[in-house]
């Protein structure tokens, strides 16, 4: 676990408009915190360094951690595959903790047991994700940073679907003990499912 942590680090997306919640969804409060400053809390207590890739930089500095880096998302509305080599470009680790910043029930313990599993990952697999009926979960698991090359391949052939992406490549399967922790609070009713 220890050594583990000192190998990887955390991208946070938080450049989605929020169009179906109707309002940021980063800076909704759970239990008082806001989501962003939540998820980026477990990306420090899991990980050696947070990385948060957004276009509104100055809206979120005031209460995410301090020890987390910004980084201006360059092209705002390329979408999470874009955002995620951007962010890619500004560090170097074995491997990345990508998560997006709306996920309330995503919990450190749950994280630290997926961590566990990252040395039984095999070699030529360049992610370690969870799965559901229809595709991957690319936005809440494990990335090998050497698929840098490949992602940058991809986007400037015109590629924008993680899914697409993916389906190029071996990914080794993340076992999630509830499905409800990969919850994307999308909508006002997704709050209401929310596991406190």
């Amino acid at each position: 676990m220890k050594t583990v942590k000192k190998v990887l680090k955390t991208i946070i997306l938080a450049g989605g408009k929020s169009s179906r919640m109707g309002e940021d969804k980063a800076l909704i409060l759970i239990q008082g915190v806001p989501l962003l400053a939540r998820i980026a809390t477990i990306g420090q207590q899991c990980t050696s360094e947070v990385y948060i890739i957004t276009p509104w930089i100055d809206r979120y500095q005031s209460f995410i951690p301090p020890e987390c880096h910004l980084i201006r998302e360059e092209t705002p509305g390329q979408g999470p595959l874009v955002g995620f080599f951007q962010a890619l470009n500004y560090i170097k680790t074995d491997w990345i903790l990508l998560l997006a910043c709306d996920l309330p029930n995503l919990t450190k313990i749950e994280v630290q047991r997926w961590l566990d599993g990252l040395e039984n990952v095999p070699e030529d697999a360049i992610a370690f994700l969870p799965k559901n009926s229809h595709g991957w979960e690319p936005l809440c698991g494990f990335y090998r940073y050497r698929c840098l090359n490949s992602l940058d391949k991809f986007i400037q052939a015109g590629g924008r679907s993680f899914q697409k992406w993916l389906k190029e490549h071996p990914i080794e399967k993340l076992i999630v003990s509830d499905p409800q922790i990969l919850l994307n609070c999308n909508t006002p009713d997704d709050l209401l499912t929310i596991n406190y």
